[in-house]
């Protein structure tokens, strides 16, 4: 490489030389008085050019010396290379023959192990064999003994008949008669005093607690349906509302979700539908359009749209609201929208939304009257019934959907467990549970707070005599004071003073597991005993 690089070097000084040489010669033809200088010049070039030339020959002679050279050095250097790669290769192979001697070793030593193990083996199981032999021995020993004590227990039992004058069958019933009346007595005592323990230590505190909480909650509470009486100016107007063939009360019912029911009630129509969100933002863009007095299609859905952002604006005002007064600042924003769809929906004729601020401050009061935090209680009494705005959209009841509504947006897990044991569908187990239920309890069994229609209170009532009436020894069954209590007549000759006790615990237990009611029923049993005589 170095050879080739010179000779193109020379060859380029070559070539510079004779162009030079060529332009001089050229100017210089012009001029005939400076061709003899020519001449020279020319002279004197090949003579440089003859001088290059044997130096370029002394160069390439030098660079194939130098060429020359470096090959030996790399021959020789390939040669070290090879001479200490055969080295490492007899180091590896003696240094894997040793590995290969210390495996056999290793395995020849667990092969000495094995065989120790198996002629332990085999002694073992020679001794297994014998004591297998003497259990059979010992087996046959203990059946001839079972046949004899078999035979011995028959001619006792025989014995036993002959002095007692009855079976064994009818011993056996004797006897769990006499057991079922002790049992029966022994589980009534227990109850009685389980009860009375109970109320010694808890229901004066109870009383005392919750007499201060109530006390101490006054709340107004909003009565509302599932339709919207919307009163209008003049029985023309519902001309206006229903257009021509129908268009515009088509057009408002499938944009708004409702049903709007127009009939002979005066100066009035009425919006109906089960979802409250939506029967509210109804209810606004009627009475928007009724107070514009241009009602089309195009109109009514002008006016839904901003009825819609009214509503929600709304919304939005109450659960900030709602959270305000309660003291809780660091709830999730969908949380407090969600809370604020609580306004526009009832259960049994009570404002959720209030119905759950008042659960807020009861559940605060019991805490701080228990001594325990009050800002988790508020907190989990405000979110109880929180599913209840959404359990017309999804399936499922509304604790567990507030549950997992509130656990999705961060809530803690005492709260959601809260929320998800407040009726029960999960099993609580905190003391914080127990608040909310009590509290739930309050609010809504209170009188004023709730309504529920006459064929439902009537189907209670019945559904409260017939548990009672289907137990054995039941004369008569009253169920009273608006069905929270039930009083239960009793046959004297057929249930004893102690089975009293348990059948008002049995039916008590039955009601709350197959009924649903507010507040709390109470279960009395009533054993009355008559003697007459009569004068004549």
């Amino acid at each position: 490489m170095p050879a080739q690089f010179i000779i193109g070097v020379v060859c380029i000084i070559i070539g510079i030389a004779f162009g030079t040489l060529l332009f001089t010669i050229i100017h210089n033809a012009k001029n005939k008085q400076r061709a003899a200088e020519a001449s020279n010049i020319i002279q004197q070039a090949q003579q440089e050019a003859q001088l290059i030339k044997s130096q370029a020959e002394g160069l390439i002679s030098s660079a194939k010396k130098d060429a020359d050279s470096i090959k030996r050095e790399a021959a020789s250097i390939k040669r070290d290379a090879e001479i200490e790669a055969k080295d490492e290769a007899l180091r590896m192979r003696a240094q894997i023959e040793d590995e290969r001697r210390e495996r056999q070793q290793d395995i020849r030593e667990a092969e000495m192990r094995i065989a120790q193990r198996e002629e332990s083996l085999d002694r073992r199981g020679d001794s297994l064999d014998e004591r297998e032999h003497q259990i059979s021995s010992t087996q046959r020993s203990l059946d001839k003994r079972k046949n004899d004590l078999d035979k011995v227990q028959e001619e006792v039992e025989q014995r036993l008949v002959d002095i007692a004058g009855m079976s064994a069958q009818q011993a056996k019933e004797e006897l769990l008669a006499s057991l079922k009346d002790d049992v029966a007595h022994e589980s009534a005592q227990i109850i009685r005093s389980a009860e009375e323990k109970a109320k010694l230590e808890a229901d004066k505190q109870a009383r005392a607690i919750l007499s201060v909480a109530i006390q101490r909650m006054a709340a107004e509470h909003t009565v509302e349906n599932t339709v919207s009486i919307i009163h209008i100016p003049s029985d023309d107007v519902k001309g206006r509302i229903i257009g021509r063939e129908g268009r515009n009360i088509r057009a408002f019912e499938t944009l708004t979700g409702t049903n709007l029911i127009i009939d002979d009630t005066p100066e009035c129509v009425t919006i109906s539908c089960f979802e409250p969100v939506r029967r509210e933002s109804g209810r606004v863009t009627m009475e928007n359009l009724i107070a514009d007095g241009r009602i089309h299609p195009a109109r009514i859905e002008e006016m839904y749209e901003k009825a819609q952002e009214l509503v929600n604006q709304r919304v939005i005002e109450a659960g900030e609201q709602a959270v305000f007064d309660v003291g809780i600042h660091d709830l999730h924003p969908e949380l407090v929208h969600t809370l604020g769809k609580l306004r526009y929906r009832t259960s049994y004729g009570q404002n959720v939304l209030n119905h759950s601020l008042e659960v807020s401050y009861l559940c605060g009061i019991l805490a701080s009257e228990l001594g325990l935090d009050p800002s988790n209680a508020r907190r989990a009494g405000l979110l109880h019934d929180i599913g209840k705005a959404i359990d017309r959209e999804q399936e499922g009841s509304h604790a567990l959907l507030g549950g997992e509504l509130a656990r999705r947006f961060g809530e803690k897990d005492n709260i959601v467990h809260a929320i998800e044991a407040h009726h029960n569908e999960i099993e609580p187990d905190t003391v914080l549970d127990v608040l909310v239920q009590a509290a739930d309890a309050i609010s809504a069994a209170r009188p004023g707070a709730r309504r529920e229609t006459l064929e439902a209170y009537i189907k209670r009532l019945e559904k409260l005599e017939e548990i009672a009436n289907s137990y054995e020894g039941v004369n008569r069954t009253y169920a009273i004071q608006a069905g929270r209590e039930v009083r239960v007549m009793v046959e004297p000759a057929q249930v004893s003073e102690d089975q009293t006790v348990v059948l008002a615990h049995d039916i008590a237990q039955r009601v709350e597991n197959e009924m649903q009611y507010p507040g709390q029923v109470k279960v009395v049993v009533i054993r009355e005993s008559r003697a007459v005589g009569v004068a004549k």
